[in-house]
């Protein structure tokens, strides 16, 4: 064993007492280099880069040593024997006094576990210790055969939290580069409470190489035997109760699960033991929950104490942080821990479990009673998912708190942090907020908040209304007397309003991983900001290491989860004040987008705290962060017997809403919220988050979202420039690469609409840029899509006399590919990839040429907010640029992905994967008729009306959608048979091989809510499509629904008149115009609404 550096663990308070003999110190040193295989060498310096003469006898080459005689060769010899000789006698009286002292005093597991080469290691090491009358504080380091570091910590006593201050100084933690996980740990106080050893193993633990394990387990299988025999009684030799027989102790059982762990874990087990653990790895198995087990120990006791084994199973947890919470956490309990032992246990798919078992003697007056133990199993479950700043404050600052209380006072600070920055951005900063909530002057407050918020969703007996408006005044009342800083106030006023507007919460669940709001929004309205709208729901969730929101602008609504995850402090905190407004203008944009679709927009943000860690390390909290996320949602949406019980419902209506991969969400999260939608009771699990790799349509694959900016580009290209794409020659620059999902499909798509006749005269990505004047090479292009290569790689041989190529590898390549968008002359600029508002109101400027005339009269925005909504108004007003919106352009990808959920509702993953490609096809030629229905309308309300182009793209969506929710509010009140006639709409709706194989159940299998959505939605858009926006907006609300329905039978009877016109002789050209006069608007026409 190597005895490290002390700096390398930065050991607790070591101290070597003065004045050592230097015969102490030289036994020490042999004593230890022994368990080292030697000294290595001194160092010897080079001839030519030394100082010294050859000749001086301080020259390494010289016989001469300091403690030597110089003259006297013979002295010299007997010198070093005495030395030798001393030494050797002093090391053997050391370990004659040790050894007795070590076997005597060190607990009877440690030599059962312990190999006895270490054994024989730390009596080396602490004879040394004692020797050179040093205190008993070492750490040492060795490695296992399989390449695992094993690192031994001696430390002088055993008082309570000294294993606690040991974890805490560890190393390889996630925040370490060379991260390497904890896979066993060994916990020993000596008897006398002298010292205690502890031994940490870092690294994964190879193959099991201990051949077959019913002769390793053959202990354990016979024990499991007996135990279902009902052979050996209920109690053991020493008293201790059996484990209840149960099927999980068969043999085949305990075989698969023997599988799972390592040889030492199974050779050292004592069989009561170990079946004991693998009911708690069962209980935990597949998810990320833990399970606790407490028991009083039959055999050991300490000064005639009883003590305590808890027993815990971590699923899916960094063994370090789990050995680190479960310590911490019996230690605020007044509970010391005497011996430890932890081993990782496979999970398959689902990572490791961390078996945890600490026998624990309870300290300062602790009582181990019932109470007590079902409060700690309850905040140990409770300890994974913790915030660090909820630790902080209920473990550190105010332990008399209660995590309940903690949780909910970290959670408010988090939700008052974007509305009170808007008011002060440095008084009520994240970090100024929690430090003045939970200030030892001002924290009874807001914990007397955190009981009001408690009480007023107990499940037992809720606070009424009027309870909590007279509770509320008295603690107003409290803090405007007692609590004289105004910031304070705000904040503790804050507090309270947030409880008011909070209208369900999961603080009662006992399984929950993180803690949920369903939130009245309009609490999240800042005084400071100017008015907008209100959205339809906010939830927001706290848990550890994350804070996530989901902002929806319909009851039922779509969008997708992304994470953000800064690598700053600075950068966090930004973002940490950003964060609700970046949701809701996210979902503020989808719901401009999912006009054509029942579900309106909606998006979750996560902010997930991963500075300092390492690779592995930010993985695995951003996966941990989708999981608990999503799973706090579901505890917030499901109606499950569960839910009824721990939840108190302020809102009164069920609420559904589905999710979509968005940045840093990878195929195994989209599996897992699937499952665990299915499992937690979600009507329509396998609709609850799209894009599923196998039954989803993946949307780069098929090009969804660049069929729609196609279809935009070809009707603007005809009413913008006057130009047929199919018969006229344009040109086009873009940005986003040809590896990327739209940029590269819409270059498949331009080359197969319209051949040679678009041509690409820029394009530029991360890589660089690519430039011809000539238009760009299509089959250079088309390799790089179909290779999914970045256009640095486009070959120059390729390029016309005046093309080029530029890479950011230099700084005049970056220089090319940052203002390629503005240089290039072209008829249409596709922004179909970049940053969000790289044009904005300060550059926007930029993008028109000297005489001010723009570089390309046509933007058509295949990538979101490449161009802000004031540089927008900007090119028009000042260059009469015509610009199609993003939620316009590019809305067929979330029109993709509400056909996927109502595949995942209407069809098995058999089914639609036997049909999968003709639903695409049917779904693409849905996509581009959607497509072209709006930009035909766009541009006719635009030439007709005037206005720039994302004006009246916004005016067609907020028609849409206001007619969509005021008819989802009338068709409550239809009777059945009414209803039933609308169904056909969304029959129509669906593609048509779905609706010919699933219609028929549709009631049975989509929820009603969707339904009378989506014949809202259908009937909407197309009374907006046909007939225009006035119409709409002219009709009063109230008497909306009845027009549709009017409508629709006016509409019936021109269809019926156009075909019996069909089959009447008259000239073809005059019946052609007569059809054309019928289909525009015979049925407006019919109604009398003019």
């Amino acid at each position: 064993m190597i005895p490290l550096p002390r700096h390398c663990f930065r050991p607790i308070g070591a101290k070597t007492k003065p004045a050592i003999a230097r015969r102490h110190a030289i036994a020490a040193l042999s004593s230890l280099t022994e368990s080292m295989g030697g000294l290595r060498p001194p160092y010897k310096r080079g001839t030519d880069g030394g100082s010294h003469d050859r000749h001086d006898p301080r020259n390494e080459s010289s016989p001469y040593r300091s403690w030597q005689a110089t003259q006297n060769l013979d002295i010299q010899r007997v010198t070093q024997t005495a030395i030798i000789h001393e030494l050797t006698q002093q090391q053997t009286r050391s370990i004659e006094r040790v050894v007795p002292w070590f076997l005597n005093t060190m607990p009877e597991p440690y030599f059962r576990q312990v190999p006895e080469s270490f054994r024989l290691d730390h009596i080396k090491a602490i004879s040394a210790i004692k020797d050179a009358n040093m205190d008993m504080h070492m750490n040492l380091k060795t490695h296992l055969p399989d390449g695992r570091q094993v690192l031994t910590f001696i430390r002088p006593g055993t008082m309570p939290g000294l294993l606690l201050n040991m974890i805490k100084e560890l190393p390889f933690t996630q925040r370490s580069q060379d991260y390497m996980p904890l896979s066993r740990v060994q916990v020993f106080s000596a008897e006398d409470d002298s010292m205690s050893l502890n031994v940490f193993v870092y690294g994964e633990e190879g193959e099991r190489k201990f051949g077959d394990v019913d002769l390793t387990g053959a202990h354990i299988l016979e024990y499991a035997s007996n135990l279902l025999q009902g052979s050996i009684g209920t109690e053991d030799e020493f008293g201790r109760p059996h484990p209840e027989p149960s099927p999980t102790f068969e043999r085949e059982n305990i075989i698969a699960y023997l599988e799972k762990c390592s040889e030492s874990y199974i050779t050292r087990s004592d069989p009561r033991r170990f079946l004991k653990q693998m009911q708690l790895f069962e209980k935990v198995t597949g998810t990320d929950g833990i399970a606790v087990d407490i028991e009083e120990s039959y055999l050991d006791s300490k000064h005639g104490e009883t003590q305590y084994w808890v027993d815990a199973a971590f699923a899916n947890t960094l063994p370090h942080f789990a050995l680190e919470q479960a310590t911490q956490l019996l230690f605020l309990h007044n509970f010391d821990v005497q011996r430890a032992h932890l081993d990782n246990v496979s999970d398959g798919d689902n990572g490791t479990i961390t078996l945890l078992r600490m026998l624990v003697s309870p300290v300062n007056g602790a009582r181990g009673d019932e109470a007590t133990f079902n409060l700690m199993k309850q905040e140990l479950k409770r300890s994974k998912w913790l915030t660090p700043a909820t630790m902080d404050l209920v473990y550190e600052q105010q332990p008399w708190m209660g995590v309940r209380r903690g949780e909910v006072i970290t959670a408010m600070c988090t939700i008052m942090h974007p509305i009170m920055s808007k008011e002060n951005a440095i008084a009520f900063s994240k970090g100024n907020i929690i430090e003045t909530v939970t200030k030892d002057r001002y924290v009874k407050h807001a914990a007397a908040i955190a009981d009001l918020f408690l009480d007023r969703f107990h499940p037992k007996g809720p606070l009424s209304e009027s309870e909590l408006e007279r509770r509320s005044d008295e603690l107003k009342k409290a803090i405007d007397s007692d609590v004289e800083d105004t910031n304070a106030q705000e904040l503790l006023f804050k507090m309270i309003d947030i409880v008011k507007h909070t209208l369900r919460t999961n603080i009662y669940m006992n399984n929950r991983y993180a803690l949920g709001f369903r939130l009245d929004p309009k609490i999240m309205v800042s005084s400071k900001e100017k008015p907008r709208d209100i959205p339809y729901g906010v939830f927001y969730i706290h848990g550890r290491r994350f804070d996530g929101y989901h902002v929806r602008f319909r009851d039922i609504a779509r969008g997708g989860l992304r994470l953000v995850t800064p690598s700053s402090p600075e950068q966090f905190s930004l973002e940490s004040a950003h964060q609700y407004d970046e949701c809701y203008g996210l979902a503020f944009a989808q719901q401009l987008k999912n006009k054509d679709i029942p579900e309106g927009g909606s998006k979750a943000v996560v902010l997930v705290d991963t500075i300092g860690l390492s690779k592995g390390g930010k993985d695995f909290v951003m996966r941990k962060s989708v999981k608990a996320f999503t799973d706090t949602i579901l505890d917030l949406v499901v109606d499950t017997e569960e839910t009824r019980k721990e939840i108190v419902d302020f809102h009164g209506k069920k609420e559904v809403l589905y999710l979509g991969p968005d940045e840093q969400v990878i195929p195994e999260d989209i599996n897992w919220v699937i499952q665990r939608a299915a499992k937690r009771g979600y009507d329509t699990p396998a609709a609850f988050m799209s894009s599923k790799p196998r039954a989803g349509i993946n949307h780069k694959q098929y090009g969804v979202t660049s069929e729609g900016v196609n279809v935009y580009l070809d009707v603007a290209l005809k009413h913008v420039l006057g130009k047929d794409p199919k018969q006229d020659s344009f040109t086009i620059k873009m940005t986003g690469g040809p590896d990327g999902d739209v940029a590269g499909n819409e270059l498949k798509i331009l080359h197969r609409e319209y051949g040679d006749n678009a041509k690409i005269v820029g394009i530029a990505d991360h890589s660089g840029c690519a430039e011809d004047p000539d238009g760009l090479n299509w089959d250079e292009l088309l390799r790089l899509v179909t290779f999914n290569l970045s256009i640095d790689h486009f070959d120059p041989a390729r390029l016309g006399p005046n093309g080029a190529v530029h890479k950011v590898d230099t700084e005049s390549g970056v220089k090319a590919r940052n203002s390629m968008h503005n240089r290039i002359e072209a008829d249409a600029f596709v922004p179909a990839g970049g940053r969000p508002n790289t044009i904005d109101v300060h550059n926007y400027r930029h993008f028109l040429k000297a005489d001010g005339t723009p570089s390309a009269p046509l933007i058509v925005e295949g990538a979101n907010l490449f161009v802000t909504d004031e540089a927008r108004q900007a090119l028009f007003d000042d260059a009469g640029i015509a610009i199609v919106k993003d939620s316009s352009a590019n809305k067929c990808g979330v029109i993709t992905s509400s056909y996927e959920i109502c595949s995942a509702m209407l069809l098995s993953e058999e089914e639609f994967f036997e049909n999968k490609d003709q639903i695409v096809k049917e779904v693409l030629d849905k996509l581009r008729q959607l497509a072209r229905m709006e930009a035909e309308l766009l541009f006719r309300e635009f030439e007709h009306y005037g206005g720039s182009l994302p004006q009246v793209s916004k005016v067609i969506s907020d028609a849409v959608n206001s007619a969509t929710d005021a008819l989802a509010i009338a068709l409550e009140t239809f009777s059945e048979q009414d209803r039933e006639k609308l169904l056909p709409l969304f029959r129509d709706h669906l593609p048509k091989t779905m609706a010919d194989m699933a219609f028929d159940h549709v009631r049975e299998r989509v929820p009603e809510q969707y339904i009378r959505n989506a014949i809202a939605s259908c009937l909407a858009s197309k009374l907006v499509y046909k007939e225009g926006t006035k119409f709409v907006e002219t009709l009063p609300k109230q008497k909306l629904a009845a027009v549709a329905l009017r409508y629709l039978e006016k509409e019936h009877e021109v269809a019926v008149l156009k075909e019996a016109l069909e089959g009447t002789a008259m000239p073809e050209e005059e019946k052609k115009s007569i059809l054309k006069l019928l289909d525009a608007g015979g049925a407006r026409t019919a109604l009398g609404i003019f």
